[in-house]
């Protein structure tokens, strides 16, 4: 990433996009294909401008802003962000490792039949087992004591992992005592074997 911005003046950014990766631009939506799939996503804010440029046979995405102001500037680089993020998930993907750990009853972690769910049983010795929400576009496996949550969006693997591990807080209990639950282990770039 080159930046270039003086006090007052415009800023431009620059991303550059690896060999296998093709980006288009529709209105304000923004395209990333890559060997894994493809990612859409909406980038739009006044006085912020995202092109795909050729510059010395490369491609690569530039987000130019009208002035230097600090929102602005805030904006455009997290626009570049999420630029980054895209072509990360489309060639590698993100991965995260939750570990379950009981001590007093025994859980029972399953996918739903559909599917869009983790069904955690036996939490805390409850009768009714609690379900978290599977984002789409997310996949769950489950090993043993370990839940690896992987994806090619960066912010649907992190909900999915969120909503797995927030089903297991506890409440009403010793948290020093009951330390029952399913924690976050490890998070990263790549399929997470």
């Amino acid at each position: 990433m080159t930046e270039t911005m003086e006090k007052d003046e415009n800023i431009s950014l620059d991303v550059a996009i690896p060999d296998g990766v093709t980006v288009t631009l529709t209105g304000k939506t923004i395209t990333v294909q890559g060997p894994k799939g493809a990612l859409e996503r909406e980038l739009w804010h006044p006085g912020v401008h995202i092109q795909v440029e050729h510059k010395d046979g490369a491609e690569q995405v530039v987000v130019t802003s009208d002035t230097g102001r600090k929102k602005l500037r805030a904006v455009a680089g997290t626009f570049v962000s999420h630029i980054k993020n895209m072509i990360t998930g489309v060639t590698e993907g993100f991965f995260y490792k939750l570990a379950v750990v009981h001590a007093h009853f025994p859980m029972q972690i399953a996918l739903t039949k559909e599917g869009n769910a983790v069904s955690i049983a036996n939490f805390l010795g409850e009768r009714k087992p609690r379900m978290a929400k599977i984002v789409s576009g997310v996949t769950v496996e489950l090993r043993g004591k370990e839940i690896l949550v992987s994806g090619m969006n960066k912010e649907a693997v992190g909900q999915t992992a969120a909503n797995i591990e927030q089903k297991t807080k506890i409440r009403g209990y010793d948290p020093r005592v009951f330390q029952d639950g399913i924690y976050l282990l490890e998070k990263g770039i790549g399929m997470g074997t």
